[in-house]
């Protein structure tokens, strides 16, 4: 089902992997070439070289545009509930969601949690983005369960795309083979207008196509602490 292999921490990576010692700044900019992180939007760049080692989080508010599901992927998003619920549930365009960013002090991970208001009980999803493994960044749901993301820019967009799913087991990883995953999953940061951004969610599984679709248009609550520039 797949090889099981010693996980990595973060503090096993070399230290000059960020090139920056100091864990809350640099490390997304380390995943791209230069140029193409140039020509990411200078709010988009921003964004992703803010401090957070100090505890001040960023939170950033929004609403759904777009949120689809087929029937497969409902029956994943709600299986997936027993171990945290890492998927959106609902498909109510128009709902309000709120994503607040940290930063863990002990080992550095960025804390992302997210919450979407549906009409019975809102939806709240943790994960935890660590730097380290294969590609430099994996996202970690619960349960041990993760997978290594590969990064890149497209037309001015920061995306993000599943390389490979795994479950931990202590200090042993098992990599899950294509299909006892969800699918490729592809996750967009698309800089609109008037401070305005798109998050966008897509998983498409290689037998039953497309499982799910959310398109969410954030602002940032808390601008005024952002960096004033970014190289």
């Amino acid at each position: 089902m797949g090889t099981a292999i010693a996980a990595r921490s973060v503090e096993a990576l070399p230290s000059d992997r960020f090139g920056d010692a100091d864990p809350g700044e640099g490390r997304f900019r380390t995943l791209l070439p230069d140029a193409d992180w140039a020509a990411l939007p200078a709010a988009v760049r921003r964004r992703f070289s803010r401090r957070l080692a100090g505890g001040e989080p960023a939170v950033y508010v929004g609403t759904v545009v777009e949120a689809w599901t087929s029937r497969a992927g409902w029956l994943l998003a709600h299986a997936l509930r027993l171990m945290g619920g890492p998927l959106p549930t609902g498909c109510e365009a128009g709902a309000s969601a709120v994503v607040s960013v940290t930063e863990d002090k002990g080992s550095g991970d960025q804390i992302w949690t997210r919450l979407y208001a549906r009409r019975r009980f809102p939806q709240v999803i943790h994960s935890a983005k660590r730097f380290c493994g294969p590609t430099g960044i994996e996202e970690h749901v619960g349960c041990g369960v993760g997978m290594t993301l590969s990064v890149a820019v497209e037309e001015r967009a920061l995306v993000f795309r599943s390389h490979r799913y795994f479950i931990d087991f202590g200090r042993w990883r098992m990599h899950l083979p294509a299909w006892a995953t969800p699918g490729a999953l592809t996750v967009q940061h698309i800089e609109e207008t008037s401070g305005r951004f798109t998050f966008s969610l897509e998983i498409v599984h290689p037998r039953l196509g497309a499982l799910l679709r959310q398109r969410v248009s954030f602002r940032e609550a808390n601008p005024g602490v952002l960096p004033n520039a970014v190289p």
